[in-house]
């Protein structure tokens, strides 16, 4: 593991010192958060765009410690566009049509770098028996990399929250790809993972700045270049389900809260308070309190994936199976499918 050890120290301390500059380019160009709604918990401005940094410290780190290839250089493509997404939108405010648009746009990069889901593991077969996508290669790409980009920003609620549920996601695929020996994954792990941390002292509650839809979106966009190269492409029977426990905190939250919206009448896009973070929140657990359980919630998915991704076909699919049923039925006792204690807490 020494391999990736350099990497992610490099990371980390591009992004500690750039996180400062970052900080004065988003008050000079005002890309400042002013809370104006009940859903926003800091009390106070705050400047966006922190995302620079953790973009610099992966990029440059990348460029040091990674073959440059067409892989790479979609994935720092993509990514570049994504970032630039987001910092027009910290500045200026972009439409959501736009940002589908510029994340469509980077998805068709990632695609031309070769970065994309050919095929799929079939659970139920023989050992690395694939079920070849085709034309259904491109939109499944282009469809998970959206959506994975999108769920980490709907996380970014508390401070520190999506940095660390980033880093933890970025371990757990340096340990998955470390199985399979996928030595250029487990390095760009390591640089994502090195780059969150070096954010995270600016970040942690309570935070100096935040990360911004810069960050979110470009980070989210990184973790679903990671999960497809690192994961879905490899021929463990269960890689199809790997990145989706690796990544549980943004998808089932996301997912519950568009059934939440749905169940209620309202748009999937419109924004609620009921979210598991605020959930927690409403609990009485502190922000830092809310931030810890969420890590540990995400460190135990990652485990899990970890634990899966190399097993036997039988065993992976009844740990996943569990994973999947308790995961539901705990959202369900919570109220984060139904909405139905969000509105008992209002009533109070």
């Amino acid at each position: 593991m020494e391999i990736i050890f350099l990497p992610f120290i490099i990371s980390a301390a591009i992004s500690l010192f750039m996180t400062p500059v970052a900080k004065k380019l988003a008050v000079k160009f005002g890309a400042v958060d002013i809370p104006k709604d009940e859903r926003r918990v800091h009390s106070k401005p705050m400047p966006l765009m922190g995302g620079l940094a953790i973009y610099f410290g992966i990029f440059i780190s990348s460029l040091i410690f990674l073959p440059i290839d067409k892989t790479l250089i979609s994935i720092i493509i993509g990514g570049s566009i994504i970032l630039i997404s987001g910092v027009i939108d910290d500045i200026k405010g972009l439409s959501p049509k736009a940002k589908l648009t510029f994340q469509i746009i980077a998805s068709i990069v990632l695609i031309l770098g070769d970065v994309k889901i050919d095929a799929i593991t079939n659970p139920f077969g023989k050992p690395g028996t694939l079920l070849l996508l085709n034309g259904f290669s491109i939109p499944l790409t282009i469809f998970w990399v959206v959506g994975i980009t999108n769920t980490l920003n709907l996380i970014d609620g508390l401070d520190g929250l999506a940095a660390g549920v980033a880093m933890i996601a970025s371990l757990s695929f340096l340990f998955v790809a470390n199985k399979f020996s996928y030595i250029p994954i487990m390095i760009m792990s390591a640089i994502v993972a090195g780059s969150c941390i070096g954010f995270l002292p600016y970040n942690f509650n309570p935070a100096k700045i935040f990360m911004g839809d810069t960050g979110a979106l470009f980070l989210g966009f990184m973790l679903a270049a990671l999960s497809i190269e690192g994961v879905m492409k490899s021929v463990a029977t269960i890689a199809v389900v790997v990145p989706i426990i690796i990544l549980g905190v943004p998808i089932f939250d996301t997912t519950f809260a568009i059934f939440r919206r749905l169940l209620n009448g309202k748009s999937i896009a419109e924004a609620d308070k009921g979210h598991l973070h605020h959930r927690l929140l409403n609990m009485g657990y502190s922000q830092k309190k809310t931030v810890l359980i969420l890590y540990s919630i995400s460190a135990v998915f990652g485990l899990c994936a970890i634990f899966i991704a190399k097993a036997n076909s039988k065993r992976a699919v009844f740990v996943a199976v569990i994973v999947f049923v308790l995961t539901i039925l705990l959202a369900s006792k919570m109220g984060l499918i139904s909405g139905k204690k969000r509105d008992e807490n209002e009533e109070d």
